[in-house]
């Protein structure tokens, strides 16, 4: 297998310091825009048995507008509740409790807050919170949307490597430390302050997010990745929201919990006090 090579083997890993530099990845996103890219959509969409029916379009121009693909209304239904806390994309979801020492831990791959975000003074705001992990599969919808009404500051983005995020890579780097990676503060009506960050990964052509500082609706899109699977991490501060008890026992056990865009995941921690 391809990724065992690159990681268990001396010659594998002396590509992979190629492979994961940015240039190589803008590279491949560059040929993945182009026409010539067409002849992987097929093979793509047969492998991950894709249902382009739930699609605007299949008739795609080259093979990253198939992969950044806009479902058909009602394909992805977000719930409007202002109360519900929701997921923001499709993925596998794991919830980790904020702790002055936590390391999330990840197939053996660990970081703290402060080595994510490059910022003492914001990750010390969402101690006693939540982080929340929605790992993104090649096959999942690729497109993200903002959790709830509000308004948000501008995009900071931090340069490094791009490892894939499947479990062999997971296992042995650091991923989300080494990872390019974009985040922002969101201001929300009913949350509080939320950063959002989005994770590049191997290959991955672009991280796209449509706004710098803008006021935003529940439901609207925020942005969408090009080629590769990816993650993205939300902050959550103390006391801000109750999460899913069936999320929480299944990422306690270590097990990702497979969630859509849109799906509520929690409440409002201001709809317990009422």
């Amino acid at each position: 297998m391809l990724l065992d090579f690159l990681y268990d083997t001396f010659p594998g890993r002396v590509l992979l310091k190629t492979l994961t530099k940015p240039a190589i990845s803008k590279a491949c996103g560059a040929f993945l825009e182009t026409r010539f890219s067409k002849v992987l959509i097929p093979p793509f969409v047969y492998a991950n048995a894709i249902d382009l029916s739930e699609c605007f379009a299949s008739d795609f121009k080259c093979f990253n507008d198939c992969f950044a693909r806009r479902m058909r209304p009602g394909k992805r239904v977000f719930d409007m509740n202002p109360s519900a806390f929701c997921a923001p994309c499709d993925g596998l979801l794991t919830v980790y409790e904020i702790t002055p020492d936590l390391e999330i831990s990840v197939k053996h791959s660990r970081y703290d807050l402060v080595r994510l975000l490059h910022s003492r003074k914001l990750a010390d705001r969402y101690a006693g919170g939540y982080c929340l992990v929605f790992r993104l599969c090649v096959d999942n919808y690729h497109r993200y949307s903002y959790i709830d009404k509000g308004s948000k500051g501008a995009n900071h983005f931090i340069p490094g490597k791009l490892h894939t995020v499947q479990p062999i890579a997971l296992e042995r780097v650091p991923v989300f430390t080494e990872n390019s990676r974009e985040f922002t503060v969101m201001n929300t009506e009913n949350f509080g302050k939320i950063v959002q960050m989005e994770v590049g990964a191997m290959l991955v052509g672009k991280i796209h997010n449509h706004h710098g500082r803008h006021t935003f609706l529940r439901g609207q899109e925020k942005g969408f990745f090009k080629y590769g699977g990816s993650t993205i991490i939300v902050l959550v501060e103390k006391g801000r929201v109750v999460l899913d008890d069936k999320i929480l026992k299944a990422s306690a056990g270590v097990v990702e919990t497979p969630v859509r865009l849109g799906e509520k995941i929690g409440n409002g921690w201001s709809l317990f006090r009422r």
